[in-house]
């Protein structure tokens, strides 16, 4: 079998790459195995090192910074959603200026590295905090807030995009012939299915703005990171500081808070791709509606209409109005 990219390796070649792959994993190992001895050569598995987390103080700690991550996550994920939205329709908007000004900002936020954008906004926000009316640590809160939603509402808006231009052409005219404004044809139409065909992507992005909740490290906002950072330098047991169980156990809520959401997100993409039962069917004296023409059990465009009642034929055999 051969590609257009590479030649197919033949025998040596595959004796060669399984050689190489052997030792490339020896080498791997071998460098965790002697990252793992100096270590515990520094006491940082030693049993004393996690009882540090028997302590009331450290373990309200951790869960105040738990609690803070994730009220900075759900606000930065409704308002990067519905900025994602906006910017989606702007973008594909008849109006040149709007669609311009939709495409400069997302582009221009997805290249700006996020970091930046958070210190950036974190500088400017300090230097108007009175004027703002800001106090504590508010700034470094809207500043990351600010940030992950610019970043994450650009992605998201690109995401939706794609989704939109991805439903059938066909629908969009079927609608447009029904008599439907071009607002009832991006809520009703457009935007349903394009959420629904791109729920997972939408997710994933949503992940990805729950681990950027992280950066909030660099302007000092006191999210689980931050809350680790300091306990770790702070804290002394035998005299070294307890970076690797500080470390072990941040990763572990960051993987479980991530993998509780991205099940949610499947269960919800399961419920959405349930199959619909039922079709609901004009009566003999009911008129068929423009939904009820559009809409078929699944949800999509050129479901059934009504065909029971048969046309009232005249005396000419013609149709009659």
């Amino acid at each position: 079998m051969t590609s257009v990219l590479y030649d197919a390796p033949g025998p040596k070649a595959k004796v060669r790459n399984r050689v190489y792959t052997v030792v490339g994993a020896l080498a791997v190992l071998g460098l965790l195995l002697f990252a793992v001895l100096r270590l515990a050569a520094k006491g940082q598995f030693e049993p004393e090192m996690w009882n540090i987390f028997n302590n009331a103080g450290v373990r309200t700690n951790i869960r105040n910074g738990v609690l803070t991550t994730l009220q900075v996550f759900a606000v930065a994920a409704v308002l990067s959603l519905a900025l994602g939205v906006l910017l989606a329709v702007a973008r594909l908007s008849d109006h040149k200026p709007v669609r311009w000004l939709a495409t400069g900002f997302i582009e221009l936020f997805r290249a700006v590295p996020l970091l930046i954008t958070i210190y950036a906004l974190w500088v400017i926000l300090l230097s108007y905090k009175e004027e703002l009316g800001l106090t504590g640590d508010s700034p470094q809160f809207w500043a990351l807030v600010v940030g992950l939603t610019v970043y994450n509402g650009s992605v998201q808006a690109e995401v939706l995009r794609a989704g939109i231009n991805a439903v059938p052409r066909g629908q969009r005219e079927a609608a447009y012939a029904l008599g439907m404004s071009k607002t009832q044809v991006m809520t009703t139409v457009l935007m349903p299915q394009a959420v629904r065909a791109m729920l997972p992507t939408i997710i994933s992005q949503l992940v990805v703005t729950l681990k950027d909740t992280s950066l909030g490290y660099v302007i000092t906002f006191e999210e689980l990171l931050y809350t680790i950072q300091q306990m770790a330098s702070t804290i002394v047991v035998n005299d070294e500081n307890p970076y690797v169980p500080m470390i072990i156990v941040a990763g572990a809520i960051y993987v479980a808070m991530c993998l509780a959401l991205s099940g949610l997100a499947n269960w919800i993409e399961r419920r959405g791709r349930r199959a619909k039962t039922g079709i609901v069917m004009a009566g003999a004296g009911e008129p068929v509606t423009a939904s009820d023409a559009l809409e078929g059990a699944d949800g999509t465009l050129g479901g059934p209409i009504d065909t029971r009642r048969p046309p009232d034929l005249g005396g000419g055999g013609g149709f009659t109005p």
